[in-house]
């Protein structure tokens, strides 16, 4: 059967025929054929994609308003469809705004903005909608409060093949069970075909949202549920830092995008365009850059060694015989001038020798002496007979280059050969000895091979790299005029190179007022609140660059407690305080995990890779102006290398606080064993000292102290006086944190005491310091009988011992 392609030509009109088929489709249409790509591809994950969407979009709006966030989310089995309810305290909608908040796609404020958000293309929430009236048919019920406008209810859907809204029913009075709770905020209310087949992943996403936005409080119910679950804010957790908008950093911006700024910009120059387009770049680095350019784009110039001190006079003798037209006194002193301009130097690249020349004019010409001119032509022609001068022996001032850049092995004839050969390139080359790198680096490749050829030797990779480096690092950056923008914008090769040259400039990393966040404090309170662990460590790094954009990685460890003692351990992944549910083994956070060495750090790891076991949780966290997602779902970061090191390196400094902790649990467990041992002894050779001595059992608890080299506190009470002695037997110096609970009113304390009462009893705390082999005696007074209780903080158990 012959293709349509085979048979087009048969037919008169085909061509105008097939054109009348084509049409454009909205991006709501070719979601609600590929509805997979943004999460909504079985029934579980629809649920959870929606609920996710949902609550980040509550999160966004109530941080917005500087809202703390409390968040209600409800699911409820309706029979033939489940039904959604997230609610929020945020700020409300516009009615003019909550139709298109909620039924069209790409609609939002942040899509170009350069600053950190959950959500930037306008597509998670209204997503929802349009899987719901697809699956149930049924419109979402939306009601929004505003503090001054007060409620208003929608029923909408979204008309595919327009991508807009369709509103079904509105009204300023919501129906009954539809208000919003709070006195202002958001509530919607989606019917879809789903199941809970992914309970655990719901919950885990809730729980997750609750660890890593700390300052949120949310209420989660699901059908069977006779209680919602609280997850409540972390105690003094506050907002998070509001963003600003910045520009784009100009390491890692590529070239479309370069291409695309300069032909919108409105600066005239390169440096005008650098320091208002980009952040992080002033005058003096657009002039690094321009620089660079300038290497790139136009080449370097070699630089030649001036005559020595004895040749002077030749040299000025040659510049006086260029000019023309002159008197005689005029001529030597302008070559007098010239010659030890340049021999003053100890290089002397062509550009630096025209502007000698043009600043010797000027000053013979304007002296007193001479009341001569040196024009323009007088100038060039002294300009190419100093140049042929300096130019004369190219070999031996290369000589003393690719010696000094190759090794001691070369021999003398091997090097003259590489440097005779490299000043031909160069004679033959560009006018005025330019050249870019690459062709520096194609000069030293041609004359190696020919050198190898006809010399008979060996000049390898290295050899060669080191010649290219010490002779471009005598080349000087040309003084030519770098294009105006509006030259860029069709030439793609310029904008290439001023790509590259901004990628080379040293340029401080980008301003993190763009970013959010969490913060290491904050990293670990979060875990705290959810995890109930015996060890918490954060890390929050410095900003780094990617694309272009700013982007900060976190990382938080919990381990032991009430953890899961088998299994793997737990790894949580976030992405703008967003938990990354699916797609895990795709997933750039998993792949950093699994490659770390987690033996280092005293953690299972069968096979030595992969996710370590035992009871642990890894939390990963990025922050970014623009994370890379790698799909619609954004469900899993790409594997971006700059991303995938600051991972690595976040992890690593908290790994590094578990594995001290862990070696030094290690270390107590078996301070601890030891100290059972002898604790076990000591009795009974006290029993059997007393037995042969036949007096009373001496007490052991002060011989454990010492021996365990332990710190040691005992309680002496006479005749109303209390002592508490506090022994330091370790070998440095202690400070602990000592509350002895007195059932009395204590009065005459020591010094560096306070005292508080607390119904009925006193709380009598000191915080001495106690030096290696010292001892230090706290003392008050009580009325009559009293019971104590003696609390001792700051020193570990194993290496306390109480004698109270």
């Amino acid at each position: 059967m012959p293709s349509i392609q085979s048979t087009l030509g048969e037919e008169e009109g085909i061509a105008e025929e097939l054109a009348e088929s084509q049409r454009q489709i909205s991006i709501a249409e070719f979601f609600e054929k590929n509805k997979h790509m943004l999460g909504f591809d079985s029934g579980a994950r629809a649920l959870v994609t929606a609920v996710k969407e949902a609550v980040d979009n509550a999160l966004d709006a109530t941080e917005e308003a500087d809202i703390l966030p409390d968040i209600y989310v409800e699911i409820d089995d309706a029979g033939d469809y489940y039904t959604l309810v997230v609610e929020d305290n945020g700020p409300g909608i516009t009615k003019e705004q909550l139709p298109k908040v909620f039924g069209k796609l790409l609609y939002g404020s942040r899509f170009h903005a350069r600053e950190q958000s959950r959500g930037q293309q306008g597509i998670g929430i209204s997503a929802a909608v349009l899987y719901s009236q697809q699956t149930s048919g049924k419109p979402a019920k939306i009601t929004s409060k505003t503090e001054e406008g007060g409620e208003q209810y929608f029923e909408l859907i979204i008309d595919t093949d327009e991508n807009e809204p369709e509103i079904k029913d509105e009204s300023g009075s919501p129906p009954a069970g539809k208000h919003v709770n709070h006195t202002r905020g958001t509530r919607i209310e989606l019917e879809m075909e789903a199941n809970m087949r992914a309970r655990q992943q719901l919950q885990r996403y809730i729980k997750h949202t609750a660890v890593v936005n700390p300052h949120a409080r949310i209420e989660y119910r699901e059908p069977g549920m006779d209680e919602p679950q609280q997850f409540q804010r972390a105690e003094g957790a506050e907002l998070p830092a509001e963003t600003e908008e910045i520009r784009p950093h100009p390491h890692g911006v590529e070239l479309g995008t370069v291409l695309k700024m300069l032909a919108s910009t409105d600066s005239h120059s390169v440096s005008g365009f650098v320091q208002s387009e980009f952040t992080r770049v002033g005058k003096k680095t657009a002039n690094s850059i321009l620089d660079n350019f300038r290497d790139r784009h136009f080449g370097r110039e070699a630089a030649w060694q001036p005559p020595q001190t004895h040749e002077k006079s030749d040299f000025a003798r040659t510049v006086a015989n260029a000019v023309s037209n002159k008197s005689k006194d005029a001529k030597m002193a302008f070559g007098d001038e010239v010659a030890e301009a340049v021999v003053g130097r100890s290089r002397v690249a062509h550009g630096e020798l025209v502007e000698i020349v043009a600043e010797t004019a000027e000053e013979v010409g304007d002296g007193e002496t001479f009341s001569e001119t040196f024009g323009d032509t007088v100038q060039a022609n002294v300009v190419e007979a100093a140049w042929a001068e300096l130019t004369d022996d190219r070999t031996s001032d290369l000589y003393q280059l690719v010696d000094a850049a190759t090794s001691t092995r070369k021999d003398d004839e091997t090097v003259h050969g590489l440097a005779e050969r490299l000043a031909k390139r160069f004679e033959k080359g560009r006018e005025r000895d330019r050249a870019t790198h690459d062709e520096l680096r194609g000069y030293v490749d041609k004359a190696a091979d020919q050198t190898e050829e006809y010399d008979d030797a060996t000049i390898g990779e290295t050899a060669r790299e080191n010649v290219v480096m010490e002779v471009w690092n005598t080349m000087v950056t040309v003084p030519d005029e770098v294009p105006k923008v509006r030259e860029f914008v069709d030439d793609r090769d310029a904008s290439s190179d001023l790509m590259e040259a901004m990628k080379e400039t040293d340029i401080i990393s980008p301003p993190t007022n763009c970013l959010s966040p969490i913060t290491d404090e904050l990293v670990e309170a979060g875990l705290r609140k959810e995890f109930d662990a015996d060890f918490y460590a954060a890390s929050t790094r410095d900003a780094d660059v990617h694309g272009g954009d700013p982007f900060i990685v976190e990382a938080g460890i919990a381990y032991g407690g009430e953890l899961e003692e088998d299994g793997k351990a737990e790894v949580l992944r976030f992405a703008n305080r967003v938990p990354l549910v699916y797609q895990r083994g795709a997933c750039a956070t998993t792949d950093v995990v699994k490659s770390i060495g987690w033996r280092n750090y005293n953690l299972s790891q069968p096979g030595g890779s992969g996710i370590p076991t035992g009871p642990a949780v890894i939390m990963i966290h990025v922050a970014s102006t623009n994370v890379p997602f790698t799909s619609e779902s954004k469900d899993a970061l790409a594997n971006v290398p700059e991303i995938e090191d600051e991972i690595e390196l976040a992890i690593r400094e908290a790994a590094r606080e578990l594995k001290s902790y862990l070696n030094k649990r290690k270390s107590l467990q078996k301070r601890k064993k030891k100290q059972n041992v002898i604790a076990s002894i000591l009795p009974k050779m006290a029993e059997k000292l007393a037995d042969v001595t036949e007096k009373g059992e001496p007490a052991y608890e002060d011989a454990l102290a010492r021996i365990m080299n332990n710190v040691l506190v005992e309680r002496e009470v006479e005749d109303g006086n209390v002592r508490l002695v506090v022994e330091n037997n370790t070998s440095a110096n202690a400070s602990p944190e000592i509350t002895d609970i007195v059932s009395a009113q204590p009065r005459n304390l020591s010094d560096g005491a306070t005292v508080v009462d607390m119904d009925g009893e006193w709380f009598v705390k000191w915080s001495p310091t106690v030096e290696s082999g010292e001892e230090v005696v706290l003392e008050y007074e009580v009325d009559g009988e009293a019971e104590f209780d003696v609390s001792v903080e700051g020193i570990e158990d194993p290496k306390l011992t109480k004698n109270t």
